[in-house]
């Protein structure tokens, strides 16, 4: 606030909303899939991301030990989001090779037994004891091995293993560290085998947080730009005054107008992985809202995450600098347990 006799501050907002999430349309599809990974301070073969299901949110308690904070030695209160996370399963491996357009799939290969629940997914073929027609050989990722530049995982989700009441998994991708090499003799070892969230992360890491937002259908220029009203005297009020010349006769693309909010691929950067644990600790009585029961293990992420819950989230370990924290945890001391 100015003091007396001070001018006020002249206020200054040239346009709201980013021209950088252009075209607002909804997402094509709703599994998020990172493409960038920082592997930085690890040594040998490790996954660098997961994936889990939002299951909603709650407030946590810890003593600050940030000296240069005014709450130093004191109790300080977050906000958390849980993201519950099954154990993902490894059914294939893929092999990509580099090429002046990108990476490029070289080929791939499949576990023996596959789960039922992934025959919602993909077409999986039937053995036959007599084979008319000899089975396409499988790509051999030893011969190969110059021409790879780099080996992922795939896998899908368990939902079935959660509360939400979906059956039908979402195929993602896992990436490694390491040397191809290395990836290679980790990838066989867990085909067919199951990945934990404990495998990935560490309690403390910084993460990004990428997950379709909630959709909230069309909107006016008012709700998804923040335009300003106009005076009661208009004839409209929640309108842009105007939209454009009349030579030339067009309209630019940054002028706010009417459309699709929400539904679309948003990441957050630097979220700070508090605890993991089970879900037995977390849920609170009669289960979280719209979500129910957490009952496999889940990860406390500081702050808000994107999308409604039950929504699929992508997540993977910071690829930019940690930031200053404005509160150092010393741990969690305290987690509510009920919503009011």
């Amino acid at each position: 606030m100015a003091k007396h006799g001070e001018p006020m501050a002249k206020k200054h907002k040239p346009r709201s909303g980013s021209l950088a999430f252009y075209p607002r349309k909804r997402a094509l599809r709703e599994v998020p899939q990172f493409t960038s990974f920082n592997s930085k301070g690890i040594e040998g073969v490790a996954p660098l991301n997961f994936f889990g299901y939002k299951a909603g949110m709650t407030h946590v308690l810890g003593t600050d030990k940030h000296k240069k904070s005014p709450t130093f030695g004191q109790k300080v209160q977050f906000a958390v989001s849980i993201i519950e996370c099954p154990p993902l399963k490894v059914f294939g491996i893929r092999a990509y090779g580099k090429k002046p357009q990108g990476l490029v799939c070289l080929g791939e290969k499949r576990a023996k037994q596959l789960d039922k629940k992934l025959k919602r997914r993909i077409t999986i073929q039937k053995k036959k004891e007599k084979k008319e027609k000899e089975e396409p050989k499988e790509f051999d990722f030893s011969k190969n091995i110059e021409k790879i530049s780099e080996i992922r995982l795939l896998a899908h989700t368990q939902p079935k293993l959660t509360g939400i009441g979906k059956k039908k998994p979402e195929i993602v991708e896992i990436s490694l560290s390491g040397s191809v090499e290395e990836q290679l003799k980790f990838a066989e070892e867990k085909l067919g085998k199951e990945i934990t969230v404990r495998e990935v992360f560490n309690e403390l890491d910084f993460l990004d947080v990428k997950a379709v937002t909630k959709g909230k259908g069309f909107s006016g220029v008012v709700k998804r730009f923040g335009v300003k009203d106009h005076r009661p005297k208009a004839k409209k009020q929640r309108i842009v005054g105007s939209i454009g010349p009349w030579h030339p006769a067009t309209v630019m693309f940054t002028v706010a107008r009417a459309g699709q909010l929400g539904y679309q691929f948003r990441t957050e950067f630097n979220k700070k992985l508090l605890a993991i644990g089970n879900g037995e600790k977390i849920t609170p009585k009669g289960g979280f809202k719209n979500y129910g029961v957490v009952k496999n293990d889940f990860i406390l992420i500081e702050g808000s995450v994107p999308g409604p819950v039950k929504r699929c989230v992508a997540l993977r370990k910071g690829i930019r600098p940690a930031p200053i924290e404005k509160h150092q945890l010393e741990g969690v001391e305290f987690v509510a347990s009920e919503q009011k």
